[in-house]
């Protein structure tokens, strides 16, 4: 039986974003391959959501290009997703929420809700099935966020500072679900400001640095001799821009 084609490893060659004339981001070269989080971090300003969002194709590059090493020629479901800081959330209930992209991408009534709810049962949010999504607390309202993508079994999972707003206690609950969606194969690309959470969570570390990736290495490599002067200053804490 032949393997299922992967649309990993994914690239982004010279790629750069500038808006009204201001470069955003340079020449960035980063290759995401399958295995363990990735995780994107940086002062603020860097770059980071910008380049999530180019990856994820929410924005054209200016300079550049993203490409996939498969393009499929007709999925039946989207090859990644991407989940925000602040959810966007429809008025409706947990599971019509968590259902919906699946009935997006066309697939039949009943296969998007026992998906649907197989992925609110993995973020232990099965027994708010018919809640309003928008009554729900901030962690649990992210907890729906990554349920409604994990639902749609992406290859890639984007996710942009998805704990920046919680509490110590979501956002454990949060890096838990983050690291069972990596281990059951997705490959996980996260932004974060908390270097507590890039040593918990990342096999690997991208560095930006005013627009342009610096380092892409392991993380315990990073961690451990960074291998440049400015992601030395930023885990000191004395680099912020």
């Amino acid at each position: 039986m032949r393997a299922p084609a992967t649309a990993l490893p994914l690239r982004a060659e010279h790629l750069g974003f500038a808006a009204g004339g201001v470069p955003i981001l340079q020449d960035v070269c980063l290759v995401i391959e399958a295995g363990p989080p990735l995780l994107v971090i940086g002062p603020n300003g860097a770059g980071k959501s910008v380049l999530l969002r180019l990856l994820h194709g929410l924005l054209r590059p200016t300079a550049g290009r993203v490409v996939w090493a498969a393009e499929p020629g007709q999925p039946r479901l989207p090859r990644d997703a991407m989940v925000f800081q602040r959810p966007v959330l429809l008025r409706r209930s947990v599971l019509a929420n968590a259902a919906y992209p699946l009935r997006l991408a066309g697939l039949p009534g009943t296969e998007c809700l026992g998906r649907a709810r197989a992925a609110l049962e993995r973020v232990g949010l099965a027994d708010l099935a018919d809640r309003p999504a928008r009554r729900l607390s901030g962690g649990e309202q992210q907890r729906l966020a990554l349920a409604r993508a994990a639902a749609l079994g992406p290859e890639v999972l984007f996710l942009d500072e998805p704990t920046a707003s919680l509490d110590p206690a979501a956002t454990r609950a949060v890096e838990a679900i983050v690291a069972d969606i990596a281990a059951r194969g997705t490959k996980v690309v996260m932004t974060t400001h908390d270097l507590s959470q890039a040593r918990r969570l990342a096999g690997e570390v991208a560095f930006l640095h005013r627009g342009r990736l610096l380092v892409q290495a392991p993380a315990a490599a990073f961690f451990a001799n960074p291998a440049a002067p400015e992601a030395t200053a930023f885990l000191r804490g004395e680099l912020v821009w």
